[in-house]
């Protein structure tokens, strides 16, 4: 199993999807997702995406050359319409607007419209923790999950993300998940290595559960908590959807297909100035985390994240990303 750094996984992520034909900033922008996800070990958004990232390139499912529109409607609201490209460049060219807006009014709400899924949620919110600002992020994604006591699928994995910042340029709590009971790439992961899934992953299609990963990807999901993550899944899908003005779950197609009409999806970021109210924000969440660390073993979300600077990737992946390098065949 090779032994690769970040750097390299950026730099031929980079080129891969030049290649496939992505303007350099935008494949620049990606990439450094891509690379952040791996070194953080969070596979399912990294390389595990790369190959569908480039076929989609070349048919056209995502628009590699799109010019993202920023637009300030209201001052404490900055929307940017992705055109169909990728979400981390979209919301590149938003990010500055969305911090001055927040600095200024104390709270301000980010939308992204019409976006390529955007993968790891928690790495946008980061930016935001890195300038010392909280910020809540949601988005959805294809429809995957159904309703407690459903069987048909009706929103997608749905994940929410929040960081919070330290006052030294980091991170004091940050949590990234899906409100689904289990990200939708742990299914397909199981299937392809022909492993079964615990019970209470996913229901068949007849709402029966199931540890069968093809039986799941034919039913659905289910929620985490049952009614409690159905209902955050419920409030992603009304701000990434219906505050953005871009697509439900229900109306995308699976996130990896090489073929199809562009996802097309929302995120929706509130960001907050911790100080904005009072000068305690610090203390109040040093109260916290000193209680929290008191009991061995425990810790606040995301405490004492530290990226990899190299990881292992499976032969099999690393030949495939290479290949991916030299462009359509």
């Amino acid at each position: 199993m090779p032994i690769v750094t970040i750097s390299e996984i950026e730099k031929i992520s980079e080129n891969a999807l030049q290649a496939y034909g992505a303007r350099e900033w935008i494949a620049k922008s990606v990439a450094r997702a891509i690379a952040n996800s791996e070194a953080y070990g969070n596979i399912i958004c990294g390389l595990y995406y790369l190959e569908s990232y480039c076929l989609q390139l070349a048919s056209g499912r995502v628009n590699g050359a799109a010019d993202p529109h920023v637009l300030i409607p209201r001052p404490g609201s900055i929307l940017v319409d992705a055109k169909y490209g990728f979400a981390q460049a979209a919301f590149e060219c938003a990010l500055p607007d969305a911090i001055k807006a927040t600095q200024t009014n104390g709270t301000a709400s980010l939308s992204v419209a019409h976006a390529h899924t955007c993968t790891s949620l928690g790495y946008f919110t980061s930016q935001f923790a890195a300038e010392g600002l909280l910020a809540i992020g949601f988005t959805n994604a294809s429809a995957a999950v159904a309703p407690p006591s459903g069987s048909t699928k009706v929103i997608g994995t749905n994940p929410i993300a929040m960081s919070v910042p330290d006052g030294q340029g980091g991170l004091s709590v940050h949590f990234d998940f899906s409100t689904s009971a289990v990200a939708l790439g742990k299914i397909t992961m199981a299937k392809a290595a022909g492993k079964k899934i615990p019970l209470g992953w996913a229901v068949d299609s007849e709402g029966i559960p199931t540890t069968d990963p093809e039986a799941a990807l034919a039913g659905s999901l289910v929620s985490t908590g049952d009614y409690k993550g159905w209902g955050l899944g419920v409030l992603a899908e009304i701000l990434a959807a219906g505050i953005t003005g871009s697509v439900n779950s229900l109306d995308v197609s699976g996130l990896k297909l090489a073929d199809g009409v562009p996802h097309g999806l929302g995120q929706f970021y509130l960001i907050i100035d911790p100080g904005t109210h009072h000068a305690d924000f610090g203390a109040r969440l040093a109260r916290l985390s000193d209680a929290v660390q008191l009991q061995e073993g425990a810790r606040l979300p995301g405490a004492n994240r530290v990226p990899m600077a190299n990881i292992n990737v499976s032969e099999s992946l690393w030949q495939s990303v290479v290949a991916l390098e030299s462009g359509p065949l």
